[in-house]
């Protein structure tokens, strides 16, 4: 029996599919590969992609999605081009293109064929189901991981509980007992500068162990109707003749139709003690430090800006992890900044920082306002 031989035309359109299959196969085995970036994934595909077309030498590709844009080497746009969207979740984020120039056009209309159509259809959809599935092995992760950041602060704020409760007894006794012999006649003025000492590291234990209680969240919250402006002007009191003293230029800009808000009056000094210390801590040769409340819509502001080191992009992702520090031993616990976030979050606001490095840094606390 004679097999019978395929016409040209036949084969032509054989050889289209044979490369159309290839294409398709080419990107199923660039997509299964674990050790590629979303970003690299992408770049491959769109180098594939001319091989696949009629007119190979002369094809350019390009993939388009979230305003990035992906293109095979010495690609040039052109209206003679066919176009297919990338939808995922039903939202178009992009686009899969494959044109020729417009100089080496000498072809009909008909120079993209049926099947062309169809395939770049194909790779737009392979270019969705990719995406979104980087995507949502993202989000898995983001989740997990923030899964375990919160057992990993609840195991702390236990622990921080169980410890700042053992420790308040004794202290307060040697507090109590410093206290007393300050005040023992014909003390020689070496034991009394040494009781001074005590007593001022006492003080400053206390300080750690409100802290611990406050990120624990063993202290008992007492809210009610606060307006950040008087929170302000009380910690100015403070706040005054220590920027003198470091030679820090203080600035309040306080927004006088202030909202109120539902909130513990001491927690919020809190906050703001809290952020300022860590600003005064940045500039210790002098800057400026500008306290100021502001509303917007609903919400109201409290904005603490300094101009002094700045904070690295490293060090911020670590910003409210329980007792990580970049001060020296006995400048700084690690826990204030954990503290002020959990305040804020406990008072359903959020907490944000911007910073640069060598210019300065500004944290702004949200809060809900009270609606008249």
């Amino acid at each position: 029996m004679i097999k019978e031989q395929p016409s040209g035309a036949e084969e032509v359109a054989l050889r289209e599919r044979v490369k159309e299959l290839s294409c398709l196969y080419g990107i199923a085995r660039i997509v299964a590969r674990h050790d590629l970036s979303l970003e690299e994934i992408l770049q491959c595909i769109v180098d594939q992609l001319p091989q696949a077309w009629q007119y190979p030498e002369i094809a350019f590709a390009r993939i388009f999605l979230d305003e990035q844009s992906y293109t095979s080497p010495g690609f040039r746009g052109s209206s003679h081009r066919l176009k297919s969207a990338v939808i995922v979740d039903g939202r178009i984020r992009g686009t899969v293109e494959v044109c020729y120039p417009e100089e080496n056009l000498k072809l009909d209309k008909g120079s993209f064929l049926k099947e062309e159509k169809k395939l770049i259809e194909a790779v737009a959809r392979e270019v969705a189901f990719v995406v979104g599935g980087r995507e949502a092995e993202m989000n898995r992760a983001k989740l997990n991981e923030q899964l375990q950041h919160a057992e990993r602060l609840a195991t702390i704020g236990i622990l921080s509980a169980g410890v700042a409760h053992e420790l308040n007894e004794p202290l307060g006794s040697i507090l109590g007992y410093a206290q007393l012999a300050k005040k023992s006649p014909g003390l020689p003025q070496q034991a009394s500068h040494d009781i001074e000492k005590i007593e001022i590291a006492s003080l400053h234990a206390r300080e750690i162990i409100r802290n611990l209680l406050l990120f624990a969240r063993q202290t008992n919250s007492q809210k009610k109707t606060v307006n950040l402006n008087d929170v302000v002007r009380e910690g100015l009191y403070f706040f005054s003749s220590r920027c003198e003293k470091f030679g820090v230029d203080l600035v309040h800009l306080l927004d006088p139709c202030l909202p109120d808000i539902n909130a513990d009056f001491a927690q919020m000094n809190q906050v703001l003690v809290n952020l300022v210390v860590n600003a005064l801590q940045a500039m210790p040769d002098g800057g400026r430090l500008i306290l100021q409340t502001k509303s917007f819509k609903h919400r109201v502001s409290l904005i603490v800006e300094d101009t002094g080191w700045g904070i690295s992009e490293d060090v911020l992702e670590k910003l409210y992890i329980p007792f990580f520090t970049t001060k020296d031993v006995g400048e700084g616990t690690g826990l204030g900044l954990p503290v002020v976030h959990g305040i804020v979050t406990s008072h359903h606001g959020s907490l944000k920082v911007k910073s640069t490095v060598g210019q300065g840094t500004r944290f702004e606390v949200h809060l809900p306002a009270l609606i008249s």
